[in-house]
């Protein structure tokens, strides 16, 4: 499971339960019902967008509730049991533990886990599971199944009484006390060579080979997959006996590479030049060459020897094309592959939005659980807190962006899963420009190791400040708008003046982020005189403050009445165009909208009317 799971509480009866998983699952969070549950990691409102929200993002569901509740949530988002993260639910008194979803993705083996923490049964409905205690379809990590369309009529056969005859070697199907014979119409191979299987015959090829390869930068990558398939196929070997491709770290960007990786459906892996160094005694095609290019004898060879250990072999030496290079090692038994050198390395730039969960994209949520260090204002960490329990956290003070985005950056030159984490959206007056201003620069100018600008790099969306305001209050970006920072913490005044004299004279709707702050107070009071020179006084004014939070405030003032001590750091301001208007409705509340000129084209061709929509 790449994410921590969630145990869904909606009432004090199923807490205890709850608790108790807690405490023995790693990075288990609580998720309860407002209203019902008093305490809990999150509070959430509407129970089936909350459900659907965690299963978009890959969070295993362990729901102490009823399964009703959690099979009308899911109902219609489900498309595929073998991406899809486990659905469990649990008797309040954790007795009965059912799988809902299937045994994929480990919710079989979660559930028995579950059980024994709880004593409880685990009600695992799969019937090759519940037979034999293995699933054909869901075979361990290190064997993968060529012919996953015929798992289920071999297994139907089996359960019917047919016997199998097993080829080859796999201490899990032999423990599984199938019934063998020699003359079986039923076979399960285990076998490194290509065969594609058939409906009588499902074939299982474990992973013990590794791919090494080099070439050119900017490498055409058909022309690095193309001598790779050639090779493997020549070879008589199985795509599905490829454990990960590797490479030396200074192609760890390598669009070929990369390509190669997504082509075989299997990580990609990179070593330092010293520890391919290492492997020239090993190597059948040494070359002085690429040491003085790379720093050592044999990029293909070397990468390929590294990854199977001293006791694997080279199977296909290293073979070549105009730009590209590749050889073959096999290693004894099964290759994990997160053991072999260091992932690319991946930072996340996430934007989580106001802090609320319904107001966090699921790809947020997904971009958290999946990293493993989190990076980020100790406040924003606090906020996400129940999505990175179990992670390494590193806090770092409000004002140093800098230092944070740069440790975030060098932390994912190292191999690593990153998540960097911003309010709002990261790209707006957020930690995303910096991030990409870093890898812009060259180190000796401020920028970051050759091994941080080699990294892939996420940026996930938010919901920023001006969104929230706007959609908490009505529509008053619903025609032309701009945001201005009136921060000259980094921008000269000179610049914000003259920004704000533009925005006026356009009659622009305008979002003001870092309006005031302890120091600053004189820049909201001077751009509010700019636009009284171009907008009448009685223009509407947003004021939202903890946007998306408990403490959340929405007002509407104008820009006549609009003072300094109205506003602190927290709060976003929004101040219409001359065409913007605040309406009080019936019930006392208003609402502020920027109309685009519909009324104007009441009677325009509806041709006309259908551009202005789009």
């Amino acid at each position: 499971m790449d994410a921590s799971p969630i145990l869904l509480v909606l009432n004090e009866a199923g807490l205890p339960t709850a608790r108790r998983l807690e405490a023995a699952l790693p990075g288990a969070a609580i998720h309860g019902l407002a209203g019902r549950i008093r305490e809990a990691d999150t509070l959430f409102n509407e129970t089936l967008d909350h459900i659907r929200l965690l299963f978009a993002a890959g969070h295993p569901i362990i729901g102490i509730c009823a399964s009703g509740i959690l099979i009308r949530a899911l109902a219609p988002v489900l498309s595929d049991k073998r991406t899809e993260p486990p659905v469990l639910a649990l008797s309040e008194d954790g007795k009965s533990v059912v799988p809902l979803l299937g045994g994929h993705r480990g919710a079989n083996d979660l559930a028995r886990d579950i059980s024994g923490i709880l004593d409880g049964h685990a009600a695992i409905t799969t019937a090759g599971d519940s037979a034999f205690g293995i699933a054909l379809d869901a075979p361990p990590q290190g064997l993968v199944l060529a012919n996953p369309e015929d798992a289920k009529p071999v297994m139907a056969e089996i359960l019917s009484g047919a016997s199998v005859w097993i080829e080859g070697t796999s201490d899990w199907l032999s423990s599984a006390g199938f019934p063998v014979a020699d003359d079986a119409a039923i076979s399960l191979a285990v076998t490194e060579r290509a065969d594609e299987g058939s409906p009588t015959r499902l074939v299982y090829h474990p992973q013990t080979h590794v791919v090494g390869v080099g070439c050119a930068r900017g490498c055409d990558p058909q022309e690095l997959i193309d001598l790779v398939d050639g090779q493997i196929s020549e070879s008589g070997l199985a795509k599905g006996a490829i454990a990960c491709v590797t490479s030396i770290d200074l192609k760890a960007d390598e669009a070929a590479m990369t390509a190669l990786s997504d082509h075989l459906r299997v990580p990609f892996r990179v070593f330092d030049a010293a520890t391919l160094e290492a492997e020239t005694p090993r190597l059948k095609n040494p070359s002085n060459v690429v040491f003085e290019e790379v720093g050592c004898h044999g990029v293909s060879e070397g990468a390929a020897l590294a990854a199977v250990g001293p006791d694997g072999e080279l199977v296909v030496e290293k073979q070549k094309t105009a730009n590209a290079t590749c050889a073959i090692a096999r290693a004894p038994s099964p290759v994990d592959p997160t053991s072999v050198g260091r992932a690319r390395g991946h930072l996340s730039v996430i934007g989580i939005g106001p802090g609320a969960d319904e107001w966090r994209t699921p790809q947020a949520t997904r971009l958290l659980s999946q990293a493993e260090d989190v990076v980020g204002y100790s406040l924003y960490l606090d906020i996400v807190s129940t999505h990175i329990k179990g992670k390494t956290h590193h806090n770092f003070p409000l004002g140093a962006e800098e230092d944070r985005v740069r440790f975030a950056l060098e932390e994912a030159g190292k191999g690593k899963n990153v998540a960097l984490i911003s309010s709002g959206d990261a790209g707006i007056y957020a930690m995303g420009a910096l991030v990409y201003e870093l890898l812009d620069r060259d180190e000796a100018n401020g920028g970051v190791s050759d091994a941080a600008r080699r990294i892939s790099v996420t940026n996930a969306p938010g919901i920023s400040a001006l969104q929230a305001a706007s959609a908490r209050i009505g529509a008053p970006l619903g025609h032309d708008f701009c945001a201005i920072s009136l921060s000259d913490l980094l921008t000269p005044w000179e610049a914000i003046e003259k920004r704000l004299h533009a925005a006026a004279s356009g009659d622009f709707v305008v979002a003001f982020y870092n309006p005031v702050s302890k120091r600053r107070r004189s820049q909201l009071a001077a751009a509010r005189e700019i636009l009284l020179k171009h907008r009448p006084e009685t223009t509407p004014v947003v004021l939202g403050v903890n946007l998306g939070r408990l403490e959340e405030t929405v007002r509407v003032t104008t820009l006549g009445k609009l003072t300094v001590d109205e506003v602190d750091m927290l709060t976003t301001v929004l101040v219409g165009s001359s065409n913007s208007k605040a309406v009080l409705r019936g019930d006392g509340k208003p609402f502020v909208y920027t109309p685009r000129g519909y009324a104007k084209r009441i009677d325009a061709p509806k041709d006309q009317l259908q551009g202005a929509a789009e």
